[in-house]
């Protein structure tokens, strides 16, 4: 075996200690060791990065959870930080759900995510137009609410529309907006001016675009602008 063959066989042995056989001239002792150090250097960090579904899931589930996304996951990657969002695109794209498993797993995990993404953005607050360190999100299940008092089994009629934004002394901070505001938030996300939304979103509303209408749209404006979330384009 040569020894790019011997480096492949011992990553696919830590990756999958049941399934794969040991290499020779290794002990199972001594194997153990590595398999258990590379295990747990990588479920602290996606426990770390989401606790409060690491809190809600049971313990033999969350270990078979972390073995399935190390064997399975082909992360491209070497930064640590990065584990938590490998960890998410294998959630959402290979993750098989068992019995028991909580049915808003995957938003939860997106809302946890999310949090650490931000923190860590090299992006930074834009003189005018949207922040990109601000994102408009909805989700079916009350993400924010879920805990271990509280874990609901079937999603609310109304969505859950949330901002997340970092501000200007780098806190993640996180709001419940309206539908509305969500949908402007969406456009101004994408480029679009604030008068071109807001008259797209009255009529798509079946609202009058009165001056009563721009005036409660500019007090949102104010706000998000105070907070770093938007800033209107020069004169």
């Amino acid at each position: 075996m040569s020894g790019v063959e011997a480096q492949r066989a011992f990553a696919a042995r830590i990756r999958q200690p049941a399934q794969q056989p040991l290499l020779d001239g290794i002990s199972a002792e001594r194997m153990a060791v590595y398999e258990t150090l590379f295990f747990n250097n990588i479920e602290g960090f996606v426990s770390g990065a989401f606790p409060v579904l690491h809190r809600l899931i049971e313990a033999s589930r969350w270990q078979r959870l972390v073995r399935s996304f190390i064997a399975e996951q082909r992360c491209v990657s070497p930064y640590f930080l990065e584990i938590s969002q490998e960890f998410l695109a294998w959630l959402q794209q290979g993750y098989v759900a068992e019995a028991g498993d909580p049915p808003f797993i995957l938003e939860l995990a997106h809302y946890e995510w999310v949090e650490l993404a931000l923190d860590v953005s090299e992006a930074e607050l834009p003189e005018q137009g949207w922040s990109p360190l601000a994102w408009p999100l909805a989700y079916q299940w009350p993400v924010q609410q879920i805990g271990v008092d509280y874990q609901p089994v079937e999603p609310p009629a109304t969505a859950t529309c949330l901002l997340v934004w970092r501000d200007g002394q780098d806190k993640v901070r996180f709001m419940q907006i309206s539908p509305f505001a969500y949908q402007l938030a969406a456009r101004l996300q994408a480029g679009e001016a604030a008068e071109p939304a807001l008259l797209a979103l009255a009529q798509q509303h079946g609202l009058t675009a009165d001056s009563a209408y721009f005036n409660n749209a500019q007090n949102l404006l104010s706000e998000w602008q105070s907070q770093g979330i938007w800033q209107p384009p020069y004169d």
